[in-house]
């Protein structure tokens, strides 16, 4: 790349197709040590859980895969990145926070569209208020369930990571038919050569992991299970019969007391390597549009989608500073700092290379929006800080009660 990355990023994003970057991993362990991709419930409601497996052409074969990190997990990481970032004082963009610091649940703090699943379009946004008025009527508010592709500018000057990594406001006019703004950074690990030997000989298909996960616990008081003990709802534990009908006599174990018999489930695998791909498609960012206008894109919206994919490549690079501890028994590294550059995809599909690290891109981003803000398309340079309605608060201390109760969730066998 060029040495003025800022320039060369708005060149990218007027002619380029996207950027890209496919780096190999290996556990922390060393290759071969085995991993814990993330688990998802059985087919059938008394099904152990599942690993996700598929097969995927790669290097002329069809290897067989495993899910270690989804895309929207994988997005989550990266906005958490950003916000890492933002905390720090390297990145300067705006958010829309919901603060609960003055309610009966003051313990949440604030939740930002960094954190709310829906963004921008999430139902804790939603259900909020400015000044005591429902945030929907607001103007800011209006201006958001009004915003489409072609008029993005309402979540550009809110909170521009929304258009980064997709929001959708399915919860708008016309039953769910809001506003969706496609992701324009997809961002996926997965486990390739996944050493299995359960599979089912009618289907084809993997039936459970070769690993396995074993459990148990050595009880240091030496409580028998044979001891009967009475549960109450609320999660207590008495060794008389409790005057409550719902008291259950139950096994210690069952109140975390006595040994934990050993037990081995097929879980976890090994693989031959994982493989996390990274695209931030210019394509996707050349459909919104900031100034109103119907034909080819202004200089201002440019300069805004130059902005937005600033973002996303500084997300990328931060992530590769917080490392890929994925959860307990998935942390991986790269095979190769050399795979840490970029490419950059042009529209016929030849390849540029090119490498940045983290305060390089937050320099871009800076530069980005300094030139977006220059051709009338700023963001806001304060969050538009929420309080929550009155009625979502009594919802969070309303399931908080029931938690304590020990009510359990529907579905969850209760």
């Amino acid at each position: 790349m060029k040495n003025n990355l800022f320039e060369r990023l708005t060149q990218a994003v007027r002619e380029d197709a996207a950027i890209r970057r496919v780096r190999r991993l290996q556990p922390a362990g060393g290759p071969g040590d085995k991993i814990f991709p993330p688990t998802y419930p059985g087919w059938k409601n008394n099904d152990p859980p599942r690993h996700v497996f598929e097969r995927r052409r790669i290097g002329g074969q069809n290897a067989l895969c495993v899910l270690i990190d989804s895309v929207q997990s994988q997005a989550n990481r990266l906005e958490e990145s950003l916000k890492t970032a933002r905390d720090a004082g390297d990145l300067s963009f705006p958010v829309i926070a919901v603060d609960f610091s003055k309610t009966p649940v003051k313990d949440i703090g604030r939740i930002t569209t960094l954190d709310a699943p829906h963004r921008v379009f999430d139902a804790i946004v939603r259900d909020s208020e400015l000044g005591g008025k429902p945030f929907k009527e607001t103007e800011d508010g209006k201006r958001l369930i009004e915003a489409k592709g072609h008029h993005a500018r309402a979540v550009f000057d809110l909170s521009p990571t929304a258009l980064v990594f997709g929001a959708w406001n399915s919860t708008g006019e016309g039953g769910g038919l809001g506003a969706k703004f496609p992701r324009t950074v997809v961002s996926e690990i997965v486990g390739v050569g996944v050493a299995v030997d359960p599979i089912n000989p009618r289907t084809g298909e993997v039936d459970a992991p070769s690993g396995q996960r074993t459990g148990s616990r050595v009880d240091p008081l030496g409580i028998r299970s044979g001891v009967r003990v009475y549960k109450t709802p609320d999660g207590d534990w008495s060794l008389e019969q409790s005057k409550d009908k719902k008291a259950k006599e139950v096994r210690p174990s069952e109140v975390n007391h006595s040994n934990i018999a050993p037990s081995v489930v097929p879980l976890g695998v090994s693989i031959d390597y994982a493989l996390h791909s990274f695209v931030l498609s210019f394509a996707a960012l050349r459909r919104l549009r900031f100034t109103g206008g119907t034909g080819a894109p202004s200089d201002g919206d440019v300069a805004a989608q130059a902005a937005l994919a600033a973002l996303g490549l500084t997300a990328a690079v931060g992530q590769d500073r917080t490392g890929y501890f994925l959860r307990s028994r998935c942390d991986l590294v790269p095979e190769d700092d050399a795979a840490a550059a970029f490419e950059i995809v042009r529209a016929g599909g030849a390849i540029e290379s090119f490498s940045v690290d983290f305060r390089q891109a937050c320099d871009v981003v800076r530069a980005a929006a300094d030139r977006a803000a220059s051709l009338d398309v700023s963001w806001r340079a304060k969050d538009l800080v929420l309080e929550p309605q009155s009625k979502l608060v009594e919802l969070v201390k309303r399931s908080r009660e029931k938690a304590l109760r020990g009510e359990a969730e529907a579905g969850d066998g209760a």
